[in-house]
């Protein structure tokens, strides 16, 4: 079946899966319709400025109240939360993985998550983790929420509905979507197997970043994103409820869905996007902008201008600066970056860097283009050039981003990913031109 949506960044909406059950001109009338129970799902602090006040009333079959039963620990050992302390003897670098491997055993969404990186610090509310997600079955009986943060899921292989209890959303490679914190939902598969990112966003949640002068247009326009309309589940069977909280899993037993919102509104939802929607700008003349430019959404730190994270992406764009060396310069950096490849070729790393793979470069730690891409960067005739058929994207953070043992024992790091750089020679030889045979 098709599922709608309701298009806008951050809007106020109103959704009803049957006619009169969404309230007008009040939030908790003394006997809603259908029999329902009206509920309040809080994203802030009720005192919040009105700009980052997020609230939603829900109007369902069950109170929440109702969902959870007595909780016990349950495990989810491939999934950490921040502070994660090194355990494993890998020492400081800039890495790269290949792509995880596919399951060969029964796993779903939350069963398949593994924990890449850990930055920040989950009960203090500041930092990330990043995690990668396999899966080969569907969630069918259980269903998740995480109290430690939204959670951003980029899909590179397979396409993944998330049945939740605000909506249904479906999203593919080449899109994204944003599950708010405390969220209920399930994960099935459209067609088959898949593998993906996911940024779990312990800080302020994810917003558009401001445009500065560029002006009121490009980027993300909110016009792209989409929200789900309501869609409730009416299931008497056993289902299973289980949480993150504080970095440990509980799980509790129902004998229903909680998957029974009949009707909401408000500003805390859950949405998608479609990075092909995403308007770059860049250089017309000479130079390459700061990566900053490609930025799709912002999670603010308090400090202003220096984000908890950003979630940016590097699409097929034009190339046409002038006298410019056009891939992104050699740097180092006060943020930590997460990199993966969902298609293509990212033109900074020609080699080894695959779909489905990462790269890390933390905080001061030197990274930029491998030798054979700056000799073709440094020598290729520099007239109009479309990048086509890529998209990578970045996970930045002002946090370390630590290594899980996971990430440090995966057979996939390539442990020769610094040999990228060892072909870039000394060229300084006291004359202007340089030596560039």
């Amino acid at each position: 079946m098709s599922y709608s949506y309701m298009p806008g960044f951050g809007n106020d909406f109103e959704t009803e899966t049957l006619p009169g059950s969404l309230p007008q001109g009040r939030n908790s009338p003394q006997r809603p319709a259908y029999g329902l129970y009206a509920e309040q799902l809080s994203g802030s602090p009720f005192t919040a400025p009105r700009g980052t006040n997020e609230r939603s009333w829900l109007y369902r079959i069950r109170p929440s109240v109702k969902h959870t039963g007595r909780f016990k620990r349950t495990d989810f050992s491939g999934w950490k939360a921040a502070p994660n302390l090194p355990d494993h003897e890998l020492a400081l670098g800039q890495y790269r993985w290949g792509p995880v491997a596919m399951p060969t055993i029964p796993t779903d969404f939350i069963s398949g998550v593994r924990t890449m990186t850990t930055a920040g610090d989950a009960l203090g509310q500041a930092g990330m983790a990043a995690h990668v997600y396999t899966a080969n079955t569907d969630m069918v009986d259980d269903h998740f929420f995480n109290a430690d943060g939204e959670l951003l899921v980029v899909p590179q292989v397979g396409g993944v509905r998330f049945v939740t209890e605000m909506g249904v959303i479906e999203i593919r490679p080449g899109e994204i979507c944003v599950l708010p914190r405390g969220l209920v939902f399930k994960a099935e598969l459209i067609d088959g197997p898949v593998r993906g990112y996911i940024c779990e966003n312990y800080g302020a949640k994810f917003t558009l970043p401001d445009r500065g002068p560029i002006g009121a247009n490009c980027l993300a326009n909110p016009r792209d994103f989409k929200t789900p309309a309501a869609w409730f589940e009416e299931k008497e069977t056993p289902c299973r409820l289980i949480v993150k909280w504080c970095g440990k899993f509980h799980v509790t037993e129902l004998d229903h869905s909680p998957l029974d919102v009949v009707a909401w509104h408000g500003n805390y939802a859950p949405y998608k996007y479609d990075l092909a929607t995403y308007s770059p700008v860049g250089a017309i003349l000479f130079d390459h902008p700061d990566p900053s430019i490609f930025t799709v959404l912002t999670a603010p730190s308090g400090e202003e201008g220096t984000a908890n994270i950003d979630f940016v992406i590097f699409p097929p764009r034009w190339l046409v600066a002038e006298n410019t060396f056009r891939p992104p310069w050699y740097h180092r950096n006060i943020m930590s970056e997460f990199m993966g490849l969902i298609h293509g070729q990212y033109d900074a790393k020609e080699e080894g860097f695959v779909p489905g793979g990462i790269s890390l470069h933390n905080l001061m730690l030197a990274h930029g283009p491998d030798a054979s891409g700056f000799q073709k960067a440094s020598t290729v005739e520099l007239k109009p050039v479309k990048l086509e058929n890529t998209m990578a994207f970045m996970f930045e953070t002002r946090f370390p981003q630590m290594i899980t043992r996971y990430a440090a024992e995966l057979e996939t790091l390539q442990k020769d990913y610094i040999d990228c750089w060892a072909g870039l020679k000394k060229r300084f030889n006291g004359t202007i031109e340089g030596d560039w045979n």
